[in-house]
């Protein structure tokens, strides 16, 4: 044996109860469990003691921005340590492939307030990451090779990108596609799901994904389907009429076949306090009608997005820099302000604006000192230290930063929150953004927080429950046949965790703090965590769909 873990209350991702045994690995798979106490002890070359600890499968982040990270950073201790060994990225309908030369500039630019676009040293991102990839082929591959050619921290699972499809396709006018940009499309979707991509996203408030109707939705659907993948959609509201948003894409679903996973599914704004219920209801009854449907969610109250994102869809048509062009238009800045402020726009979910809870979490340009001086402040906030309108701060905020500015977005409720994690389709994703100065503790901190705060402390989810919310749920959804569960044959991802101690130490002030009571997390039988310290191991890999 490689490696035997002895006396570890196993919890196995099924939500069955929890048990008391030795578990052997040997060749990245688990080899033997054994119960028996009586039984004689397994030996192997390393022995992990257990005793007083919990052995889960490794967690599987649904929704994740780690798609420049993972090319860039070998430690990822934001992820390993949290006991996650499975992302899943190409999110929201925005990711680096495919592309050709006239879209990768403007993928970059519109999602570079997610992902960066610059080196830790300042200079471009192309002089250490190689951007001539094109398909998703040639993407995964790289990927298969990390940061350092050795391989991942984590192994990692790809969506076809709609929104960058339609960019190579049609562009950024909001029009329907003709009949042969949609024969275009079908194809780009059909080629990165046979190169590997698990299924694909779209990103309904963000341009120019919020351009396609759902008849164009359900033909690449329907494509999905014919391969074994997955739709995860950002639907077109979380705010103003979140409910019909989320009963569209259930209805894309029945329309294509294809199966649906929606993506971070709260209820957010005060239109939508109280009403998890009535979401809830919608999901039962999709799911009781055959729909094959599962969700995701993050253990927080507020969101993290673009500053630009929040802006009128018509202002993004063009592009990134026909927005730039709008916002230095005295007259076009007028008509956005109004969309924004008055009638509320289709980027901030229907909802008028309130500049009090929208904290600048992170900046593209952060040697510029005017740029930077916003970082951890609302727009409100700045606006009344400066005598200024909060529109006046975000406009120049958004031209100096040239768009790549996170936001953070205090418009949850915590009733919500809690009743969706309950529901039998749930899964945890982090929806994490790792770039910038001060991003969202959920990059750090959200399955220690599941597993701390909504487990031991309030008692939302039993520890069996949750553990297959996190592994087992999202493996079943991913199609994997030997990841997910802790079981004979299986995949050696697995963690080890003291459930009286296990907390997020993420916290907004402080949103890289590493959680505590994770002990040892193991990729294929690899410790990449041992005693709480990321070791150097990197075996990783693309999880391409089988």
């Amino acid at each position: 044996m490689d490696t035997v873990i002895r006396h570890a209350q196993v919890v196995d991702g099924t939500g069955a109860p929890p048990y008391r045994a030795d578990v052997a690995l040997a060749a990245g798979r688990i080899v033997e469990i054994r119960r028996d106490p009586e039984a004689p002890r397994l030996t192997g070359r390393r022995v992990l003691d257990a005793d007083g600890l919990t052995l889960t499968p490794g967690f599987i982040d649904m929704h994740a921005h780690s798609d420049l990270a993972l090319l860039r950073d070998p430690d990822h201790s934001a992820k390993v340590a949290q006991g996650v060994t499975l992302e899943v990225i190409g999110q929201d309908g925005l990711s680096y492939a495919p592309v050709d030369d006239r879209t990768l500039p403007q993928v970059r630019r519109a999602i570079a307030g997610w992902n960066g676009d610059t080196t830790t040293d300042g200079e471009p991102a192309a002089a250490t990451l190689d951007f001539t990839l094109r398909t998703v082929a040639d993407y995964l591959a790289r990927l298969d090779a990390g940061p350092t050619g050795d391989g991942l921290p984590v192994n990692a699972a790809y969506l076809v990108p709609h929104g960058t499809v339609r960019m190579l396709a049609v562009g950024w006018d909001d029009r329907p596609a003709t009949p042969a940009e949609l024969d275009r499309m079908r194809a780009l979707v059909a080629d990165g799901l046979r190169e590997g991509a698990v299924g694909m996203s779209s990103g309904l408030t963000y341009t120019p994904g919020m351009y396609a109707p759902d008849t164009e939705l359900t033909e690449l659907c329907r494509v999905v389907a014919a391969h074994g993948g997955y739709h995860c959609p950002h639907h077109r509201s979380y705010g103003t009429g979140a409910l019909d948003a989320y009963a569209e894409m259930i209805a894309v679903a029945r329309a294509s076949g294809c199966a649906l996973h929606l993506a971070h599914a709260t209820l957010n704004f005060g239109v939508n306090a109280g009403r998890a219920a009535d979401l809830l209801a919608l999901l039962d009854t999709a799911l009781a009608d055959g729909v094959d449907l599962t969700l995701d969610t993050y253990p927080y109250t507020p969101g993290c997005t673009t500053l630009a994102a929040l802006l009128p869809s018509a202002a993004h048509e063009g592009g990134p820099d026909a927005l730039l062009a709008r916002l230095r238009s005295d007259t076009e800045a007028a008509r956005i302000r109004h969309t924004l402020e008055t009638t509320g726009s289709d980027g901030c979910h229907g909802v008028p604006v309130d500049w009090d809870t929208i904290e600048v979490s992170g900046v593209a340009h952060p040697d510029d000192p005017a740029v930077a001086a916003h970082v951890g402040r609302t727009v409100a906030a700045v606006a009344r230290d400066r005598g200024e309108e909060p529109f006046a701060v975000a406009r120049r905020l958004l031209l100096a930063d040239r768009l790549g500015t996170t936001i953070l977005q205090h418009v949850g409720h915590e009733e919500n929150v809690r009743a969706i994690m309950r529901h039998r389709a749930h899964t945890g994703g982090s929806d994490g953004i790792l770039h910038g100065a001060k991003p969202h503790p959920r990059a750090y901190g959200t399955f220690p927080r599941y597993l701390g705060r909504y487990v031991r402390d309030t008692g939302t989810l039993t520890l069996p429950e949750c553990v297959a919310h996190l592994t087992g749920r999202p493996a079943a959804r991913l199609r994997l046949p030997d990841r997910g569960l802790v079981r004979e044959g299986y995949r050696a991802d697995l963690v080890l965790l003291d459930a009286d101690t296990v907390a997020d130490g993420a916290t907004f002030a402080a949103p890289r703090t590493p959680p505590t009571g994770i002990h040892h997390v193991l990729l294929d039988g690899r410790l990449t965590l041992h005693h709480g310290h990321r070791t150097d191991a990197l075996p990783g890999r693309v999880l391409r769909r089988a």
